[in-house]
């Protein structure tokens, strides 16, 4: 589905934009060409998984990502030999003695070790390897429409589910649908869409109705049952996206 924008939407998206990431825009600043992707809604369960209430069952699957911690220890070495407090980048690399740069982001911690051990048995003999986290980095999701506290909400790790989003955007507010809640995500350039009855999670305890986050998502609580895409929620999309390539 595509957006028509018109000169004056524009000016608006640009104007808006520049008071969400706190800079000054000027009547000349040339226009934003903001683009509306690609939209489809996804409801099999391959782009949006549901919530696990536990995380330290998340431990085995769990992926890096940008600005994750980890630390190696090689095992049968006397001394002890390892290597703390490795900063996966914005890029998705981390950088290692001796062997440089290696990409580790989307990587388990079992992938990320095999992937160390191969890179630095080139300069070590290294019997084995423990890759473990040390922190998890910061992840951000936008919270908007009918919620009291609408923006940019840093998570943790362990609460990247959209209940805990809403939560922390102060609740739904008397005028917002609790059972249209709409979670959009994008990958490479098109835009994934899910409704969640935020309502039924909470009232009737429907796990399936949480779903978990990723960096990036954007939740949008609309004031009515029916959501309009082209007005109610791709101009924040366009916001998002300019924000999301200026601030990494």
């Amino acid at each position: 589905m595509q957006l028509r924008e018109s000169a004056w939407m524009k000016k608006t998206l640009a104007l808006a934009a520049g008071t969400f990431l706190g800079l000054n825009v000027l009547a000349g600043l040339p226009q934003v060409q903001a683009q509306t992707p690609q939209a489809i809604e996804s409801k099999d369960g391959t782009i949006f998984k549901v919530a696990k209430m536990r995380p330290e069952r998340m431990l085995g699957e769990y992926r890096l990502a940008k600005y994750d911690t980890i630390n190696i220890m090689a095992i049968g070495f006397p001394d002890g030999f390892g290597v703390d407090d490795i900063t996966v980048g914005v890029d998705g690399m981390a950088r290692l003695p001796y062997v440089g740069n290696v990409e580790l982001v989307g990587l388990t911690l079992d992938e990320a070790r095999d992937l160390i051990q191969s890179k630095m048995s080139k300069y070590f003999k290294l019997p084995d390897l423990n890759v473990y986290m040390k922190s998890y980095g910061p992840r951000k999701v936008y919270v908007m429409g009918n919620v009291n506290t609408p923006g940019l909400k840093e998570m943790n790790v362990d609460n990247m589910n959209v209940y805990a989003a809403i939560s922390m955007a102060g609740g739904v507010d008397n005028k917002g649908r609790s059972k249209h809640v709409q979670l959009l995500r994008q990958i490479d350039g098109v835009l994934f869409y899910r409704e969640v009855n935020l309502d039924g999670f909470v009232k009737k305890h429907d796990l399936t109705q949480n779903l978990e986050l990723e960096d990036g998502d954007i939740i949008y609580v609309p004031d009515s049952g029916k959501v309009i895409f082209g007005t109610d929620i791709a101009p924040y999309i366009n916001i998002w996206a300019m924000y999301r390539s200026i601030v990494k």
